[in-house]
């Protein structure tokens, strides 16, 4: 059995997610397979955790730029697709209902190697599209929504990449050793993720960049004061440039390199281009919104 399971992008609600707020999280066009009529050379720790029946063989590469990962949720997709390729062979999972199948344990295997993570990432690779995630009594919920049609979106890449796990341990340490200063600083990048999902509601264009950029500045205080480089340097001067044009830039995900998402009701200047070039950021080729975690085909 083969099948894919899409990347994703977090575009709002990052780290504060995980104290309740708001998340937008939106699948793209970039997928790993994963065939059960062929044995893994390797396994994630997130797939050993799942205990699948069979090793399925997977494909991650188009999460990948040459040897590094790109920020995509790589982690999430080769569990998602493998853990149904799994259930698909065995006969415990049908297409119809393939990512109600998969979600819950995908996401007790992600949770057993990521405890600090929020398992955003895992049910973008179930369900696709894009998703308003909140916690609620340490479950995730999720219902489907529209990213605004006259916003113009686009994903850039930095040419270095980052640990989640490390910068979300970093994070940890931080609230742990500065309880209050950590809870004012995340209480500021949640109301500003509440304004983006308000914002979206209200079909208020202007004002989901505005929230988008407000986010920007939150994460960046928070990666000063935790010192970690949620935003890094470059992607402050890229942002900064981009609140000229009335836009936002903003890291997609835990930040730290990987990859930012620009959005703006015009694309970026050539300005922008060329400050983006200068800095080694390159845009990649992908679409938001994509689908879910499928069947290929169902030939064993």
């Amino acid at each position: 059995m083969i099948t894919r399971a899409p990347g994703k992008l977090v575009l709002s609600g990052a780290y504060s997610v995980l104290e309740g707020s708001p998340a937008l999280v939106t699948a793209v066009d970039r997928y790993v397979v994963a065939d059960s009529a062929r044995v893994a050379e390797w396994l994630t720790p997130e797939v050993t955790a799942a205990k699948l029946r069979c090793k399925p063989w997977f494909d991650a590469s188009a999460l990948r730029a040459k040897d590094r990962k790109i920020g995509l949720g790589s982690s999430a997709a080769i569990l998602v697709a493998s853990l149904a390729a799994d259930l698909l062979a065995s006969g415990e999972a049908t297409d119809v209902q393939l990512a109600e199948t998969v979600v819950q344990r995908a996401m007790n295997a992600h949770a057993v190697v990521q405890p600090l993570g929020s398992g955003i990432d895992v049910i973008a690779s179930c369900f696709g599209g894009t998703l308003v995630t909140r916690r609620i009594k340490g479950t995730m919920t999720h219902a489907t929504v529209s990213l605004p049609a006259d916003v113009y979106f686009e994903v850039w890449s930095a040419p270095y990449a980052q640990s989640t796990h490390n910068m979300l341990a970093s994070l940890r340490n931080f609230q742990l050793s500065q309880p209050s200063l950590y809870s004012r600083l995340i209480a500021e990048q949640a109301a500003a993720a509440e304004q983006t999902l308000d914002a979206l509601g209200t079909r208020q264009s202007e004002l989901f960049i505005a929230s988008l950029a407000r986010q920007e500045a939150a994460l960046a205080a928070l990666g000063r004061n935790a010192t970690m480089p949620i935003v890094t340097q470059e992607l402050r001067l890229l942002a900064t440039r981009a609140a000229k044009e009335s836009a936002a830039v903003l890291p997609a995900g835990a930040g730290g390199g990987d990859v930012a998402i620009f959005a703006g009701i015009q694309p970026p200047s050539r300005e922008l281009r060329a400050l983006l070039a200068q800095l080694h950021h390159d845009r990649l080729d992908l679409s938001l919104s994509a689908r879910g975690v499928h069947a290929v085909n169902k030939e064993c």
